[in-house]
C-alpha cells in the first residue's frame, strides 16, 4: 500500500515538503492541507506589494516563469494527489493516525488516514493587549487578505496618515512602502530604545532613524501605544506616552509567535513559547510526525540555546530535510545564526550572528570593530561607504557576529553572507583576517571590508587601541561639561576641519594626519585627546605614532565622523559632508 503523507500548512515549508517528498517518493500518496485559498505565496515580498514595487498581489503567488501556485498547480504540475484549501486541521488522533478536518465555508468535517504526517502551520502576529486594537484600519501583517485589503484602502484616497507599532524589520519596510509611493505621513512607533533591537547595535540603528527621518517617516522610540482611539468605529489615532498621533491606518508589527496549538493539543512536545520541539530530522515527539518553517524551535548556532527563526528561506530549507527523511534520506537540519538582510528607502542593513549587546546579554565578554571604507576599488565610479561592524569575545577572539549598513545593492549581502557561512565554525578573528574572498575594483577593495573589520578588532581585543564609544562622544558634543578635559584632534584637510574649528573653537583643533609626525610639539600634553578623522584608520595611526612620543592619553572615535554624520547631530555643521 503506498505511503500516505499528510502536510499540514501551505505556504513556504509545507509546499516544499510535499514537492520534493514527490519526487523523490513516486508511488506515496501525498495530501496538501492549508485553511487559506491563497497558498505558497511570498509573505516576505508584503511591503513591496504594499508599496508598488510588486503590481499584483499574484505576482507573490507565481513561479519564476509566471504559473500561478494554486491548487491546481500543485495538483497538475506538481503532482501532489490531494490538495484542499479553505480546509482547517481541528485536531490530531496520533493513536489511530489520522487528521480530523473542517471545511471552512461549510462546515462539512471529515478525518484523514496518515502514515507520517507533517505540521507546518506557521505563525501569527503577536496582538498587542491596547485599547482600540479591533477599530477598523488597525491592521497585522498576518495574510495577503490583509495586505490587499490595505492596498485597496490606500488606493481609495482613505489614508492620509499612518501608524506603524513596532520598528522591526517588517515595520520598517511596511512604513517605507507607504512612504514611498502613495506618500502617506507615516510614523514609527518603537517600545524599545532602538529600532530593529536586538538585530543590530544602537550606533547602526541611529543610523537607519535618521534615514528613516531623511525620507519623511516619523521615528519614536522607547514610546510604547498605550491605546488606540477611533470614532465611528473608525481608527483616527494612536496615544503614547509622550504624544497622541493622528491616524487613517495603524499597522501593528510586533512580531510574530508559532502556531503550535495543534500539536499541543496532540500531545506533543512544545517550547515554553509554543513552538513545536523538533530534532536534527525535524522529527517531533512522535517519530512519525514532523514539523517545519514558522512553528517550530531551532537552535543557535553561535549561543548553542534553542532560538527561533520565522524566516521563508529556513523554512524551506527545513522543508527539504523533512522530505529527505520522509524517504529514507539520511538529513539533518542544524540549526540557524540568525542572518537577515532589508532595504531601507536607498540603504540596506543586515546582519549575521550575535550583537554586541546580545552577545553581552549571552555571557560573552564582547567586543566590536567598526570599519568604514568603500564597498569596492575607492577609484571605481560606483563606489559607496559601507559599515561593518564585527563582533567577538576578547578571551578566545571567536567571532560572534557581522552587521553592517551600506548602499542598496548585493554588497552587504555579499558580506553578510560570508560571515555567515563562517560562523557555525567557531572562527576567530584571525579567520576572517585573513579569509580569502574575490577582488576587482567594480566589486570590492584589495582588502576587502570584511577583512579590514576583522584587522580592526583585532587590534581591539589586543589592546592596541584605545577608544571612546559613538554614543559618548555625542552626548559630550552636546554637553561638553561631562569631560571638560577632552579635545578633539581633527587629522582630516584644513578644508573639511574649518567648519567644525569655527564652531567649537574652545575643543576643536586641527592637525592634518600627514603634518603630525613634524608638527609633534604642537599636539597637546595637558588634554584628553579624542582623534578624528573621517573613518578611523588615520586616527589608529596617529595613536600608535603619539604612544612613541610619550602621549598616551588618546582616544580614536570608531568609524569617525563618516558614521557620526549619519546619526544627525544637531551640532552638525550645515553644509558640511564629512565623508
Amino acid at each position: 500500500m503506498p505511503q500516505r503523507i499528510v502536510v499540514v500548512g501551505a505556504v513556504a515549508a509545507g509546499p516544499k515538503v510535499a514537492c520534493r517528498a514527490r519526487r523523490l517518493l513516486p508511488d506515496a500518496h501525498i495530501t496538501l492541507i492549508d485553511q487559506d485559498d491563497l497558498i505558497s505565496y511570498g509573505g516576505c515580498g508584503i511591503p513591496y506589494y504594499v508599496s508598488g514595487d510588486v503590481t499584483d498581489e499574484k505576482e507573490l503567488r507565481e513561479t519564476s516563469f509566471h504559473v500561478l501556485r494554486d491548487a491546481r498547480f500543485f495538483r497538475d504540475a506538481k503532482g501532489i494527489d490531494d490538495v484542499r484549501i479553505l480546509t482547517r486541521v481541528t485536531a490530531v488522533d496520533r493513536k489511530e493516525k489520522q487528521v480530523h478536518i473542517q471545511d471552512v465555508q461549510t462546515g462539512e468535517t471529515g478525518v484523514l488516514p496518515y502514515d507520517k504526517l507533517v505540521l507546518a502551520t506557521g505563525s501569527r502576529p503577536n496582538v498587542l493587549p491596547v485599547e482600540g486594537r479591533d477599530l477598523d484600519g488597525v491592521f497585522t501583517i498576518s495574510s495577503l487578505h490583509k495586505a490587499i485589503a490595505i492596498k485597496e484602502r490606500i488606493a481609495r484616497g482613505q489614508v492620509e496618515k499612518a501608524v506603524v507599532i513596532g520598528g522591526g524589520a517588517i515595520g520598517i519596510e511596511m512604513a517605507e512602502a507607504l512612504t514611498d509611493l502613495w506618500g502617506v505621513e507615516t510614523t514609527i512607533i518603537e517600545f524599545m530604545p532602538q529600532v530593529l533591537p536586538r538585530l543590530v547595535d544602537r550606533t547602526l540603528a541611529r543610523m537607519v532613524e535618521h534615514h528613516l527621518r531623511e525620507h519623511g517617516v516619523q521615528v519614536f522610540t522607547g514610546e510604547g501605544a498605550q491605546r488606540i482611539e477611533g470614532d465611528g468605529g473608525r481608527v483616527r489615532r494612536v496615544v503614547t506616552p509622550n504624544r497622541t498621533l493622528e491616524a487613517d491606518l495603524v499597522i501593528m508589527s510586533a512580531g510574530v509567535r508559532p502556531r503550535g496549538e495543534l500539536a499541543r493539543e496532540a500531545g506533543l512536545l512544545c517550547s515554553p513559547m509554543g513552538a513545536i520541539v523538533v530534532n536534527r530530522r525535524m522529527q517531533t515527539s512522535d517519530p512519525d510526525i514532523y514539523a517545519a518553517g514558522d512553528c517550530v524551535e531551532t537552535l543557535h548556532l553561535v549561543t548553542g540555546k534553542k532560538a527561533y527563526a520565522p524566516l521563508g528561506s529556513v523554512a524551506n530549507r527545513q522543508g527539504r530535510v523533512v522530505a529527505d527523511n520522509l524517504a529514507g534520506i539520511p538529513s539533518t537540519f542544524d540549526g540557524v545564526v540568525g542572518t537577515f538582510i532589508m532595504k531601507v528607502f536607498d540603504i540596506c542593513v543586515g546582519a549575521t550572528g550575535l550583537s554586541t549587546e546580545v552577545a553581552r546579554a549571552e555571557g560573552f565578554d564582547a567586543a566590536e570593530g567598526m570599519a568604514v571604507m568603500s564597498d569596492r576599488a575607492h577609484f571605481f565610479p560606483t563606489q559607496a561607504l559601507m559599515f561593518l561592524q564585527m563582533v567577538a569575545d576578547r578571551r578566545s577572539r571567536r567571532v560572534l557576529g557581522v552587521q553592517g549598513v551600506g548602499a542598496m545593492g548585493d554588497g552587504l549581502m555579499a558580506r553578510i553572507d560570508a560571515a555567515a557561512a563562517l560562523l557555525p565554525r567557531r572562527p576567530t578573528v584571525d579567520d576572517f583576517g585573513t579569509m580569502e574572498l574575490a577582488y576587482a575594483p567594480p566589486f570590492s577593495t584589495a582588502v576587502d571590508v570584511l577583512n579590514t573589520a576583522a584587522n580592526i578588532l583585532d587590534n581591539v581585543v589586543s589592546g592596541r587601541i584605545a577608544t571612546v564609544e559613538m554614543a559618548e562622544f555625542l552626548d559630550w558634543m552636546d554637553d561638553p561639561a561631562r569631560h571638560p578635559e577632552w579635545l578633539v584632534l581633527d587629522l582630516r584637510h584644513p578644508r573639511e576641519a574649518e567648519p567644525f574649528l569655527k564652531r567649537f573653537p574652545d575643543r576643536w583643533m586641527n592637525i592634518p594626519y600627514d603634518e603630525v609626525r613634524p608638527r609633534r610639539d604642537e599636539v597637546p600634553r595637558d588634554r584628553r585627546l579624542i582623534l578624528v578623522c573621517n573613518a578611523g584608520t588615520r586616527s589608529y595611526e596617529i595613536q600608535r605614532f603619539l604612544v612613541t612620543i610619550g602621549i598616551d592619553n588618546t582616544l580614536v572615535l570608531p568609524g569617525a565622523l563618516n558614521v557620526a554624520r549619519r546619526l544627525g547631530p544637531a551640532w552638525w555643521p550645515e553644509g558640511t559632508a564629512g565623508d
